[in-house]
């Protein structure tokens, strides 16, 4: 009696249990400090690694909390937690960020679960994902099982599947080291094609990708990569440890930001024709051409002209940090719609992994119009998202791309380019 009793209690607790709102995951693309994460797999235990920004606040007020999800559109979690002050090991750092690392048990999250990390304040708003506060990690096969981490040049979690030409890095095994194989692939850095493009016009990428180079390290041994491109690193091997791949993109210069002429006359290709940018690049200065391009766009206002250069290549950084795959970020169909429309005022995630993001501004008679993304995950690119590319979408394409190149509006009235405003 007492049994059943107890089963009742729990049925109406959780059939009465107070629903999460719908997260919207729009502040997690906006250009602001993020809270990074990655994960390493250790034995029975799944770890996680937390680099909060400055001003990094936990303890009192702010508690580190975890929630594991079925997937993103679950209305409960499957289980709800949070991480002792004790078990955090915080390390401050020189810049105001911090960085902590706790374990779980690696069988409370299968695979295909989402984990939610946040460390906002219990009675923040639970719907707006705050980028600071907040992260999202959705645990596949390969998160779950990777028993290594990146680290930068001082043996810190990287925390980005891209580093620069030449910038040192390492791989940070759990238990014995293990050697590193490495390739590298010849990809050709493809721009995302309009939002109108038929699927059928649509180039089919190569069935397999050239190896260019290859070679192995020794355990232990810091990496570096002098020529940039896509490499997959395959680390183990040693002591019957199996062999687990992972794809890093080497930028070149200063990625994600842009710094020479040419790399800045190629996002140019969203808003120009190849004339244009032909003549650009064979400018005797080519970096001065780009600045007139702006300056000519602005009916030779200098402040204008350079708020509308800080918000495009702004907008470019910004996509290369948040959608490097396999490619820069501004190359991928998501980087298209941030450089173009701007940062999503709203995005939702569906059960099936598909994103769409919806804009108040921009479709038929200036109403709101929605794009959709469908997941399509590889080995080089797990996180890669592919436009749903529909015709109806084209007068609005050359409308938003207008707005960039129409003086009177570049920066000023109701078609003005902006970005998502800070909360």
């Amino acid at each position: 009696m007492l049994v059943r009793l107890l089963l009742l209690v729990v049925f109406v607790l959780t059939a009465f249990a107070p629903l999460a709102p719908r997260p919207d995951y729009a502040g997690l693309y906006r250009d602001a400090p993020h809270l990074d994460v990655d994960t390493r797999r250790e034995g029975d235990s799944l770890r996680l690694y937390l680099r909060l920004p400055a001003p990094a606040r936990l303890g009192p007020g702010h508690p580190l909390r975890l929630a594991a999800w079925p997937s993103y559109e679950a209305k409960l979690p499957l289980w709800q937690d949070s991480i002792a002050r004790r078990r955090q090991h915080p390390r401050p750092e020189a810049d105001g960020s911090l960085r902590l690392s706790f374990c779980i048990a690696a069988a409370r999250v299968p695979a295909g679960a989402i984990m939610q990390l946040t460390t906002a304040p219990a009675d923040a708003k639970d719907d707006y994902q705050e980028p600071t506060t907040t992260a999202w990690l959705r645990l596949t096969e390969a998160v779950l099982a990777r028993p290594f981490v990146l680290t930068d040049s001082v043996g810190q979690p990287l925390s980005r599947r891209y580093v620069r030409a030449g910038e040192t890095f390492g791989v940070d095994s759990y238990g014995l080291m293990q050697p590193v194989r490495w390739k590298r692939y010849a990809v050709t850095p493809t721009p995302a094609l309009p939002p109108m493009t038929s699927p059928a016009a649509m180039p089919a990428g190569p069935r397999l990708l050239p190896v260019l180079d290859s070679a192995e390290a020794r355990p232990g041994e810091p990496l570096r990569f002098r020529e940039p491109g896509l490499y997959a690193l395959k680390v183990g091997g040693a002591g019957g440890m199996p062999t687990r791949t992972l794809a890093v993109l080497v930028g070149a210069n200063n990625y994600p930001a842009l710094t020479t002429a040419s790399e800045l006359i190629e996002p140019l290709r969203y808003l120009t024709t190849s004339q244009e940018r032909q003549r650009l690049t064979d400018a005797p200065d080519p970096k001065r051409a780009v600045d007139k391009f702006w300056l000519d766009i602005a009916k030779g206002n200098q402040r204008q002209g350079k708020e509308l250069i800080r918000q495009f290549y702004g907008r470019v950084t910004a996509a290369n940090r948040l959608f490097a795959a396999h490619k820069a970020g501004w190359l991928t169909d998501r980087g298209l719609l941030y450089v173009v429309l701007g940062p999503p005022p709203s995005v939702r995630r569906l059960f099936n992994g598909e994103e769409r993001w919806f804009y108040s501004e921009g479709g038929l008679g200036g109403g709101p119009i929605t794009y959709t993304f469908r997941p399509r995950p590889s080995t080089f690119a797990p996180d890669y998202y592919e436009l749903v590319r529909r015709p109806e979408y084209e007068l609005l394409w050359y409308a938003a791309v207008e707005k960039w190149r129409t003086p009177l509006t570049a920066l000023t009235g109701p078609n003005a380019p902006t970005d998502l405003p800070a909360r």
